[in-house]
């Protein structure tokens, strides 16, 4: 982990900032500046952990740290140890200790032997939402819950993997992705969050939105890919910084677009392409009407390319699809608190009574896709290929990218879709 000082500045200050405050040695509001109340915080943390009090965070202070950043500790065990005076002294359950441990024998502990011990929150639900905090959030999963399976669909432009999270062992297969688009990262910890929450209630063999998470876990797999665009994400949440070649490049396409806030208004990938205007269905109407527009080059939005999946994200989510036999997908944007279920005349079996249980858990409009935006997108271009449901949600109200202050807000008006989309497959 980079080392963070006075002046330090972006999501990694954010992280900080947040696991701070909840360990209660940060009263200030999480800005992701480092600033004198950040540095005094970080020294009343050193001070009570018996490390140097400099108040910079290097190495030693975040291997103190990182326990409450992964919401796990290796713990040794001592003689007399049992794991349910454990799980009491790191109020837990013994259920997440014996999931987070598959080779442990539950009887006969011993004396120096390691084990995870589960005991906290893995996902941060405010802050800014990076690429690199992602990918801290899914080792940190993988390693509580042994069960999800993680791999990689492909790279980004940059060469960022773009991680794909299975949970569940049945043949129905699903697929839920965000972030598309850059400025719509609030879509991944939704994403995120949800994981975490159903792997949670299989740990413990509870309900997750009123049904059985292990009875789901058996009949679906669920694979979830919570950043399609990483390099564009990490512009808008300030992961890539001005000063940064790539920043600078991006700036200048930037600038064909003066009215567009730079980085706040951009949603396209690194090369500046429209990832959900990447897909062959209706491509050419998406072309003409997009360069009708004025979105006739690289630039923040809605420019679709030279060709269909010209770009590395798109090509790996096609890629990934048909490697698959989704049953249904879910594409998650934001904003507008709506549900676009349809593509063209397409009426895939239950795709309607489907949008409509959505509509009901959600308190989220139907509506059918304007036709300026009806062509070329991932969901168009599924039910296109497979006949099968395929749905846009647009989380949240208000201007991209949403503030992170929405997040419980949004979470809870979309528990019931993530359910249901597996439910009703």
């Amino acid at each position: 982990m980079e080392t963070l000082r006075y002046g330090s500045f972006g999501p990694i200050v954010e992280l900080l900032q947040s696991i701070l405050k909840k360990l209660g040695y940060y009263k200030g509001n999480i800005t992701g500046r480092y600033g004198e109340e950040t540095q005094k915080a970080v020294a009343a943390f050193q001070k009570s952990y018996g490390l140097l009090v400099d108040g910079i965070v290097q190495n030693r202070t975040w291997r103190r740290l990182h326990p409450y950043i992964n919401g796990y500790s290796v713990y040794t065990v001592k003689l007399g140890d049992t794991l349910y005076n454990i799980a009491e002294k790191f109020d837990t359950s013994i259920y997440r200790i014996i999931v987070a441990n598959p080779n442990i024998n539950l009887d006969t502990i011993y004396e120096g032997q390691e084990i995870i011990i589960p005991f906290g929150n893995i996902i941060n639900t405010n802050i800014s939402y990076s690429f690199r905090i992602l990918d801290m959030n899914i080792n940190a999963l993988s390693t509580v819950y042994p069960f999800l399976e993680v791999g990689s669909i492909g790279r980004s432009v940059l060469g960022r993997n773009i991680p794909y999270i299975r949970i569940g062992r049945g043949k129905k297969e699903v697929f839920y992705n965000a972030s598309f688009h850059a400025n719509e990262w609030i879509t991944t910890p939704i994403l995120m969050n949800y994981i975490e929450e159903f792997s949670k209630a299989c740990a413990e063999g509870t309900n997750i939105y009123g049904y059985s998470a292990r009875e789901i876990y058996d009949e679906v797999s669920l694979y979830i890919v919570p950043m399609v665009n990483p390099d564009g994400v990490d512009l808008v949440t300030g992961d890539i910084k001005s000063g940064m070649e790539v920043y600078a490049s991006v700036k200048e396409m930037s600038e064909n677009y003066p009215d567009i806030p730079f980085p706040n208004g951009w949603k396209a990938n690194i090369n500046g392409v429209d990832l959900n205007l990447q897909y062959p269905a209706g491509w050419e109407q998406a072309k003409k009407t997009k360069f009708s527009q004025g979105y006739t080059k690289p630039g923040p939005r809605d420019y679709v390319g030279e060709f269909p999946l010209s770009e590395s994200e798109s090509k790996a989510v096609y890629n990934f699809t048909i490697k698959h036999d989704f049953k249904l997908i879910l594409a998650y944007h934001t904003q507008g608190k709506v549900i676009y279920w349809k593509y063209l005349d397409y009426l895939p079996e239950k795709s309607e009574y489907i949008a409509e249980r959505f509509s009901e858990s959600s308190g989220y409009l139907l509506e059918e896709t304007p036709f300026e935006s009806s062509f070329a997108g991932y969901k168009d271009w599924f039910i296109q290929e497979y006949n099968r449901p395929g749905y846009t949600i647009e989380a949240g109200l208000g201007e991209n990218p949403l503030p992170i202050s929405q997040f419980d807000t949004i979470y809870s008006e979309n528990i019931g879709i993530l359910t249901l989309g597996a439910v009703l497959s």
